[in-house]
């Protein structure tokens, strides 16, 4: 697992960037259409859970069962809003996924102890 942590932990990092680039298209995309959609601000939301995740995946790849917990919550938390919020932003169920399966390989390396 601890290769999967720094793995999962800079392809989050790196996909930071793109999913802050593509949430700042569609917040303007939002506002200029005036269609009450929140999806790029849900966006940039997902896109910082990405950076903190992405950090603590690499930071706790050693293992620790507090480091674990953290990775659920935050990809949990970015998986989250992703999934509920994305509007007509459909990129952001594919970012919500990644941080989807990230929470559930920590609550694997949770329950196995690594």
């Amino acid at each position: 697992m601890k290769n999967w942590k720094l793995v999962s932990g800079i392809l989050s990092i790196v996909l930071t960037f793109f999913v802050l680039l593509q949430s700042c298209a569609a917040g303007v995309s939002n506002s200029l259409q005036n269609n009450g959609e929140i999806g790029g601000s849900a966006g940039v939301v997902v896109a910082i859970m990405l950076l903190a995740g992405g950090i603590t995946s690499v930071a706790t790849r050693e293992g620790g069962r507090g480091g674990n917990i953290a990775l659920t919550v935050i990809y949990g938390i970015g998986a989250l809003l992703g999934f509920t919020m994305a509007g007509s932003y459909a990129d952001l169920m594919i970012w919500a996924g990644w941080c989807l399966v990230c929470a559930a390989l920590a609550v694997i390396a949770l329950v196995r102890k690594c």
